[in-house]
């Protein structure tokens, strides 16, 4: 039984010694058609023809969303570069190709490329930026603070923690501001990312100027297969400390900006960048394209829901009245049919005592207790005042309002995400 390939190869010499070496070759790989450019190259893959292709990293057009594309087909892919041309090699594995070799390989050796290549993709599973219709697929300035002791952390290790809610403005970014502004006061370098696709206002929240999406600019690069370590440091500003911020689309019709193939790269190089990376995260679950659409589909929430399975930890935040909490228990059960296995910590925010009445802490931990099987429920109480004079400013909480009520159970779960053992506070003896 042959495995038939196709090969897109932009003008290069080798390629027809390459083609004619395998058709030579007896060792099972049959050439279905030569591609002539990318969308001959995704119209071939999407009828179903071929199982795996060979293309060289110069192909026109060629980015990491139409890798993508390819893997979402079932079809593998195997670079193939000219000898010696390591910046083609290094292109191709940024765009996410695993597999290069380089073109005077002798035949043997490109057909065990192409079926490691093959093995590989099926036991991979990847979360594309669309949705493909098909059978298949429709079935089932403040006082100076004093310095805090250096946080150590491995390369590559840096914990991602995304912050999400339902609809209804529960307050995810405000959290996500206050828990990275948290963790870069207690020395853990820190990464704020705003992948919010229906409009994010962590910037506005900041009072960053500066219109450029950092996030959006990120996922270019790694789109075109050109991001690093070093360019993502570029993208990410400074604002504390310790503290840096990709800030997010301003515009909600921005939303393609954010492909979810990209961000995969994107979240892979700030584990490396950063001991923390806090995200905040689009409401909308919902990832039904295929009914919309017969062909590849864009897929709106394929940044949330790409950041959700990236996650360390799931920060799950509603609003603390009946209706906030109703749609904070819809969401988590959402959530978790969405994520199985999600590590899930729920915070109850604007906590007072009007609309829940009595002890509203008690009672708030008891209904998600009883109605979503949460324990362990952060309750942050309701400080309007401080958060409104930090959205004035431009500034965050630590900095404008340092004995706000909302920040130690914030605080606390800052700490507790990275490990970190808070000193007892000292209660004072009335004289």
């Amino acid at each position: 039984m042959t495995l038939p390939v196709l090969t897109a190869v932009t003008g290069a010499r080798w390629e027809s010694d390459l083609v004619a070496a395998l058709e030579r070759s007896s060792l099972g790989l049959d050439v279905v058609r030569r591609c002539v450019d990318l969308p001959d190259l995704l119209a071939t893959a999407q009828s179903g023809q071929a199982r795996a292709v060979l293309l060289s990293a110069d192909l026109r057009r060629l980015d990491r969303d139409a890798v993508a594309r390819l893997f979402a087909e079932g079809v593998a892919v195997v670079g193939v570069v000219t000898p010696g041309d390591r910046q083609g090699e290094e292109r191709l594995r940024r765009l996410g190709v695993a597999t290069v070799v380089p073109a005077d390989a002798p035949a043997d050796v490109l057909a065990n490329a192409v079926a490691e290549a093959v093995e590989l993709s099926q036991k991979t599973q990847r979360v594309p930026d669309f949705a493909v219709a098909n059978p298949r697929a429709a079935m089932p300035v403040p006082p100076p603070m004093p310095e805090p002791p250096p946080y150590e952390t491995a390369t590559g290790t840096g914990q991602l923690i995304a912050v999400w809610g339902p609809a209804g403005a529960p307050g995810r970014t405000s959290v996500a501001v206050t828990l990275a502004t948290e963790l870069s006061l207690f020395g853990v370098p820190t990464l704020l990312a705003d992948a919010d696709v229906y409009g994010g206002v962590v910037a506005q929240v900041l009072g960053i100027l500066d219109e450029a999406p950092g996030l959006a600019a990120a996922c270019r690069s790694a789109n075109n297969g050109t991001l690093d370590l070093p360019a993502l440091a570029r993208h990410a500003r400074e604002v504390m400390p310790r503290l840096r911020v990709l800030t997010g689309i301003p515009r909600a019709d921005r939303w393609p900006e954010l492909r979810a193939s990209a961000l995969e790269q994107v979240w892979g190089l700030a584990r490396q960048l950063a001991a923390a990376i806090v995200v905040d995260c689009g409401f909308c679950l919902e990832q039904d394209e295929e009914i919309s659409f017969d062909t590849a589909a864009p897929r709106r929430n394929g940044a949330t829901l790409t950041t959700l399975e990236a996650a360390d930890t799931v920060i799950a935040v509603g609003a603390a009245d009946p209706v906030g909490l109703q749609r904070l228990i819809r969401g988590i059960e959402e959530l978790r049919e969405t994520i199985p296995g999600v590590n899930l910590r729920v915070v109850a925010n604007l906590v007072r005592k009007g609309p829940v009445g009595g002890d509203a802490e008690s009672q708030i931990r008891e209904a998600l207790r009883r109605y979503a099987g949460v324990e362990g429920v952060v309750c942050v109480p309701y400080d309007r005042a401080s958060f409104d004079t930090a959205l004035a400013q431009g500034r965050t909480l630590a900095e404008v309002a340092p004995k706000s009520i909302a920040r130690p159970p914030l605080r606390a779960l800052a700490a507790e995400l990275m490990g970190i053992t808070l000193p007892r506070q000292r209660r004072r003896r009335r004289r």
